[in-house]
């Protein structure tokens, strides 16, 4: 039961409910009650309405914001026509958007508390309820430097309440302070589905019926308000032709706005609040600014997922027209240069191996750099007689120095280049090779890439970089080679013409990614370099978190350094592919992209946690669909097994996450000076041999 007097929509408790007190007269005597008189008589709620304008005085109010999308456009319309307003804000969304805050009270409108999370008052803990009510007034007078007495209640905002739910939010304010501000015209915007034209229609039938001067309307909450914007444009210019004055609380309830938001008093407390706004704001803009710069990188991640599968396409449609291996009275030799440093475990296969090639006419010149192990021991003993093979050894002084020790031993046109623990199909360099003599005489080809797959997947770790060779390096290759961008020739297989390498000046021992150096400084010379998909070599992947960042960080701080060296080609028309797409691509999506890449990460964990991270998830989901489908194309083109995509899903996160590793010890030791060595890897042995012909 509740009790009213006055008129209006704003609702002030007078009082609360009590009981009522008998005093009672006993005669002892004759044990019975002789007589009772009410001390007290109970009562209910007693609440003043007040606030009564006349007709044509209206009050736009606005529950629900602020929105970064919507509130914007509310605000624009409001300031195009002069119209006054009162925000009703729940916490939760001002603490996500400050700056629109401030707005709000800059342009003049009126701020009201409308709880922190939109809590049903009626339903939680008086405690809880005092909670959601201090926040948002704590946060509002942070903001703005001003307090507020003005609050609506979430799901309760009828004028006249009439039922304990209805009544007891305005109650608990009121123990704050608040006076509660209902409403007699709610077109329902909120509705699913509830159109413009409707919204429309409801406040006039609320005005024809005269219902009130309070209308009730939401900038935020629900899939969208952009009907309710709509709505905006078409009433209030509908409004005022028709005799509508727009006004706001401090008029209707004969207040200042002093009074409705006083100032907040300049204590000591004050400026620590201040404090923390500070600390608020520049979060918020940080925040803020990583979730743009997501947003923007996932967009260009997908815009470079689309030419990369664009360039691989046209390139796996060249490559099915190129001959076979051509037929030749005389094949030109070719020299196998093998690099090897403590690879007492894989070299005598790896050898063998290399003896089954079908190519006519080829020689293996095994250099050893000073290995410490039983290397070249083991090299003697299995092939003391062998004639193909050439056995050097030489002081230590790192992998450029050994291949370009061995390139210099040979006098053959061609060279392959392959590291020590690799395998090859057998007909590996003939591939490679056909290339050469396949080649028309304007392409110039100075140098063949072959395809590296990974040959021990014995673990997640191996399946990981198993699936980043299929669908990244080798698939990346294929792309850039139609457009004459290859940056890395792998060192597991490349052919190079000699003469070629000797006018680039050979292997540079000055960074750690020397093959990577040699094919930008093959491009730069205005050579050609293929790719060739048919010449496998199969390569012994690390098989522990250690050794695969060892591994990882040798290639990155090479390209690091190979991209400073060579920094002349960025953004160079002159290197056409190399220097328009390329070395852009090592910069953006090799350093700078993953740099920032883990606190976005971060922040869309969180998002998703706080129900704030659906717009980047969308984002981040729309990009992993792409990078899905290029998964699959590249499988598909490479005839790898479709059961290993499998181990996708979790190679793209948890993979990403030790290659952030490996940038950032990459970065710091950038900073702290250069590293050239072999990176020695420990090796396992668990490579299988190739199946041969007979």
């Amino acid at each position: 039961m509740v009790d009213y007097i006055g008129d209006g929509e704003v609702l002030d408790v007078l009082n609360t409910p009590h009981d009522g007190k008998i005093k009672l007269e006993v005669d002892h005597n004759e044990q019975i009650i002789t007589d009772e008189n009410y001390v007290t008589y109970p009562s209910s709620y007693e609440v003043k309405k007040y606030g009564a304008a006349p007709q044509k005085q209206l009050v736009l109010t606005f529950d629900d914001g602020p929105d970064e999308t919507y509130t914007p456009q509310i605000l624009d319309v409001l300031s195009k026509y002069h119209v006054p307003a009162a925000f009703f804000l729940v916490g939760i969304n001002a603490e996500k958007n400050l700056p629109l805050v401030k707005r709000i009270y800059k342009e003049g409108h009126e701020i009201g508390n409308h709880t922190f999370t939109h809590e049903n008052i009626a339903k939680v803990a008086p405690e809880r309820a005092l909670m959601e009510l201090k926040l948002t007034r704590l946060l509002i007078e942070c903001v703005t430097g001003h307090s507020t007495i003005l609050f609506r209640a979430p799901y309760n905002a009828d004028s006249e309440p009439t039922t304990p739910e209805e009544i007891i939010p305005v109650a608990l304010a009121r123990q704050q302070n608040y006076l509660d501000i209902g409403e007699n015209i709610d077109p329902e915007d909120w509705e699913p589905g509830v159109k413009a034209d409707k919204i429309v229609a409801r406040v006039l039938d609320g005005l024809k019926k005269e219902r009130g001067n309070i209308i009730l309307l939401h900038d935020a909450g629900g899939d969208s308000r952009a009907e309710t914007v709509k709505a905006l444009k078409i009433l209030i210019p509908m409004l005022q032709k028709q005799g509508y004055h727009f006004t706001n609380l401090t008029t209707i309830l004969h207040k200042s706005k002093r009074e409705l938001m006083p100032e907040v008093p300049k204590t000591k407390a004050y400026y620590i609040m201040q404090l923390n706004l500070v600390l608020a704001t520049v979060i918020y803009g940080v925040s803020h600014f990583l979730v743009a710069l997501f947003a923007i990188f996932i967009g260009l991640g997908i815009i470079r997922l689309l030419l990369m599968l664009y360039w691989a396409i046209r390139e796996h449609k060249k490559e099915k027209k190129l001959g076979g291996f051509p037929v030749l009275e005389v094949y030109p030799k070719v020299s196998i240069i093998v690099p090897a440093y403590n690879e007492e475990v894989n070299i005598v296969s790896s050898l063998r191996n290399l003896l089954n090639q079908t190519y006519p006419n080829f020689d293996i010149v095994f250099v050893d750099d000073g290995s410490k192990d039983a290397t070249l021991e083991k090299l003697k003993e299995a092939f003391s007689s062998e004639s193909k093979l050439k056995i050097l050894t030489k002081i230590n002084g790192g992998k450029a120095t050994a291949l370009n020790y061995g390139i210099s031993q040979t006098d053959d046109e061609y060279v392959v280049c392959i590291d020590a623990d690799t395998k090859l199909e057998q007909d590996a360099v003939k591939y490679l090779i056909a290339r050469f003599l396949n080649a028309k005489e304007d392409e110039n080809i100075a140098a063949v890439a072959g395809n590296v797959k990974v040959g021990n997947r014995v673990n997640w770790l191996t399946r990981w970089q198993s699936i980043e060779y299929t669908t990244s390096q080798n698939f990346d290759r294929l792309a850039y080679a139609n457009i004459n961008a290859i940056t890395v020739i792998p060192g597991a297989i490349g052919a190079f013409r000699k003469s070629v390498i000797d006018e680039a000046g050979g292997y540079s021992s000055d960074t750690l990614a020397e093959d990577c150096d040699l094919t930008v400084k093959i491009l730069k010379n205005g050579y050609t370099i293929a790719n060739e998909n048919k010449a496998v070599a199969i390569t012994e992947a690390p098989e522990s978190v250690k050794q695969f960042l060892k591994q990882r960080f040798r290639w990155t701080y090479g390209i690091m350094q190979m991209f400073w060296k060579q920094r002349q080609t960025f953004l160079n028309p002159k290197y056409k592919g190399l220097g328009l797409w390329a070395m852009p691509n090592i910069l953006l999506f090799q350093y700078i992209i993953p740099f920032f890449s883990p606190l976005a990460d971060l922040i869309m964990f969180f998002g998703i946690l706080s129900g704030n991270g659906s717009k980047i998830f969308t984002y981040y989901l729309l990009f992993l669909v792409v990078d899905a489908a290029l998964a699959f194309i590249a499988f598909f083109m490479q005839k790898e097994k479709w059961t290993d995509l499998f181990y996708i899903i979790p190679q793209r996160f948890g993979y990403r996450w030790l290659m952030y590793i490996v940038l950032f010890r990459s970065l710091r030791k950038a900073l702290q000076g250069e590293l050239k060595t072999w990176g020695f890897l420990k090796r396992t042995g668990n490579v299988k041999d190739i199946a041969t012909n007979p």
